[in-house]
């Protein structure tokens, strides 16, 4: 049952109802350019109707007002939001002339933050009614249920119009907003929901929300008959469903310990403040871990931002004068040292840094960085100021943390003294391509492809198979370095890299640019083996590390070589897998014959494992040779199955969700070995083993 406390006015005693709604526009250009209001109609877009619902319900709870929210997913592509909040108004608006929550849910711009008065959201990430109306118009189904002031009230909407009034069903003792909506197959091609998308974004606004309960319940495998009208939430229903439940005590400190849950920290309490500085709320919660890269995690009004903003830069500001203006009282720094860069006192860090605003500024429309200049200001302040009574109160830790940070400039200056001394080197001897670069003629990057492959068998095959115009072959040398715990010096050392850096041409660290990058289509062609996808595996650690803006930009692709070249009398095809195969052979799969290599003597064309099917007239032989590795192609087999841009295929490597590449990196490429162990365990099922 929904808890019967909350209280339904502000701070200051004034009540939410009607008059608190404004209303700006109408809802009819949602269906039009649906795009404009939730970025697009692919699947990012069908999640973010769920943001949206949910995060009008979480503004009720950041008021205040509700500690509990259940997310539902339902038979039939439908989703069910709940909280135990106020209850959106039902009495008549004044401009409208309909109920309050008729103009929520059908007027664009109808909302809890446009009142004007206290009694509306102070802060807010979605406005409780905007979201709700986009929902509404973009869903074939859409219902809205209130309790409220004793009652029980519902309406109906199908593609953002109502299907009749606002309806007192029955009598109440609750108070909330029940929402359930269906996404409109007309504006969504794509209708199935992603479990794991809605627990990682449902716990990240759980962190973000002290105390406030969440609750996601997978139902999609209910018997559709199930009558669920009049549970408030779902555990009511008494069914044994699938249920995740989040809830915080720590908020942002435990969202940090989340983070360094695979990390060793370097100091032991992880530091916290907020404070509100001219109407703007500052949260920061940071920890050092033994890493060498950085986690800066930025939201405003709870709403994420990939890119950062104001506040990350007011944050970065305070964090190298704190520790520059510490380490130089307590001469921890030599004068030869000179201070810390950025870079410095980043290396390892853990920090979430959440603002709250009234009045909120975000550069495009995806939210992705916020642009509000008070933000920057409010960040330094607060964070500066208790940052540095922190270092003073926790010597032990602000000793680790500055130790750390001394070993980063070290490096950074091996680095670039490994850096200037590659450039020398080469501007001496007057190469600065690697010699085991097989480059192409073209000087322009959109056309040019870098095939980057395993070991020089493959490497002699790719470059006489190749289109010399506009393909480069780099062959590699065994396994690269693990870049996961390296620093930028000892990767430096590494010929196997350096030849990698070279050869894109952006250079790396703090001189990397990647408008200088030589080739637009960069591929990774392994063997599809361990030892192939462990190198692919290294690779991809070394882009992800230190070229993300490669892979950002969609410039990194993988191969798909065949595994099967399959002759039938003189017609040859290739196949990518074993159903492909099985498909090319067709009617003969029962004929199949597996045929030792003693029986292949004689057939010069074909090498490696071959089987054969021998169909009752012995004229027609079906041939099926299996690749072990690129090396055992000749060059104009790999260029038709590999090269050939008119027939090859190519998987482009993109980014869906950063942090969680980020954890897959720190699991499968770190240095603890406990997490990566679990991982094994957990996806063993998923292995595909080839014997």
């Amino acid at each position: 049952m929904a808890d019967k406390t909350v209280k339904k006015t502000n701070s200051k005693g004034e009540s939410y109802g009607a008059e608190s709604i404004s209303v700006l526009e109408g809802l009819e250009p949602v269906r039009k350019r649906p795009g404009m209001y939730i970025g697009t109609t692919g699947i990012d877009g069908l999640h973010h109707l769920v943001w949206e619902i949910f995060d009008n319900s979480r503004d009720e709870a950041m008021g205040g007002f509700a500690d509990h929210i259940e997310v539902t997913l339902l038979p039939g592509n439908r989703v069910r939001v709940v909280d135990n909040g106020r209850g959106i108004p039902v009495d008549i608006h004044s401009k409208t002339k309909v109920s309050a929550l008729e103009t929520v849910m059908t007027t664009l711009h109808a909302g809890g933050k446009f009142g004007g008065d206290e009694s509306g959201y102070k802060v807010s990430g979605g406005l409780h009614g905007v979201g709700a109306s986009v929902v509404n118009a973009l869903s074939v189904y859409t219902r809205a249920e209130v309790h409220r002031d004793g009652g029980r009230f519902a309406q109906e909407y199908s593609q953002g119009k109502k299907k009749g009034a606002v309806k007192k069903i029955g009598s109440s003792k609750l108070h909330g907003t029940i929402i359930t909506f269906e996404p409109d197959v007309e504006i969504f091609k794509d209708l199935k929901f992603d479990l794991k998308t809605i627990e990682h974004h449902l716990r990240q606004q759980a962190y973000l929300v002290k105390k406030l309960k969440v609750t996601i319940v997978d139902a999609r495998e209910m018997d559709a008959k199930v009558d669920y009208s009049d549970a408030y939430y779902f555990k009511e229903l008494g069914l044994e469903l699938p249920t995740t439940t989040f809830y915080f005590e720590g908020g942002l400190t435990s969202f940090v310990r989340f983070y360094n849950r695979f990390h060793k920290p370097v100091h032991d309490n992880i530091f916290y403040v907020e404070k509100e500085v001219d109407d703007v709320g500052v949260e920061v919660a940071l920890q050092y871990v033994d890493d060498v890269s950085d986690r800066i995690v930025p939201f405003a009004n709870n709403i994420y931002n990939p890119e950062g903003g104001t506040q990350v830069t007011g944050f970065k500001m305070a964090l190298t004068r704190t520790l520059n203006t510490y380490a130089k009282k307590n001469n921890i720094l030599k004068e030869s040292d000179g201070g810390f860069t950025g870079e410095d006192v980043l290396e390892g860090l853990t920090v979430i840094i959440s603002v709250k605003l009234r009045e909120i500024q975000f550069e495009g429309q995806t939210k992705a960085k916020l642009g509000s200049v008070e933000a920057q200001g409010a960040t330094a302040t607060v964070f500066g100021e208790a940052f540095t009574a922190y270092m003073e109160e926790n010597p032990d830790d602000a000793k680790a943390i500055l130790g750390r940070a001394v070993l980063a400039l070290k490096a950074r200056k091996a680095a670039k003294a490994a850096k200037d001394s590659i450039l020398r080197k080469g501007a001496l001897e007057g190469m600065t391509l690697p010699g085991k670069l097989a480059d192409c003629q073209s000087k322009s990057a959109e056309e040019s492809e870098l095939f980057v492959v395993e070991g020089d068998s493959a490497g002699g095959s790719a470059k006489q198979g190749r289109d010399r115009r506009t393909q480069a072959i780099l062959p590699l040398r065994g396994k690269i370095l693990n870049v996961e715990r390296a620093r930028l010096d000892k990767i430096m050392q590494s010929e196997q890299v350096r030849n990698f850096i070279v050869a894109m041409g952006t250079a790396i660290g703090d001189v990397f640019d990647l408008s200088k990058i030589r080739y637009h289509k960069i591929i990774i062609a392994t063997d599809a083996d361990v030892d192939g996808s462990h190198i692919t595996t290294l690779l991809l650690t070394l882009l992800y590390r230190h070229f993300r803006p490669v892979l950002d930009a969609g410039y990194i692709y993988i191969a798909q070589p065949p595994l099967y070249k399959i002759q039938k009398g003189k017609s040859i095809s290739y196949a990518y897998n074993d159903d492909e195969k099985n498909k090319i052979i067709g009617k003969d799969a029962d004929a199949v014959v597996e045929v030792g290599e003693e029986e292949q003597e004689g057939d010069e064309n074909i090498a490696g494992e071959t089987e054969e099917v021998e169909e009752k007239k012995k004229s027609n032989k079906i041939r099926v040779q299996r690749y072990k590795g690129l090396g055992e192609m000749n060059p104009e087999e790999l260029w038709e199955t590999t090269m050939d841009p008119a027939r090859r295929i190519l998987k482009k490597v993109v980014i869906e969700d950063a942090e969680e590449a980020n954890k897959i990196f720190d699991i499968l490429m770190g240095s603890e070995v406990p997490p990566r162990k679990s991982f094994i365990q957990a996806n063993a099922k998923l292995a595909e083993i080839d014997i």
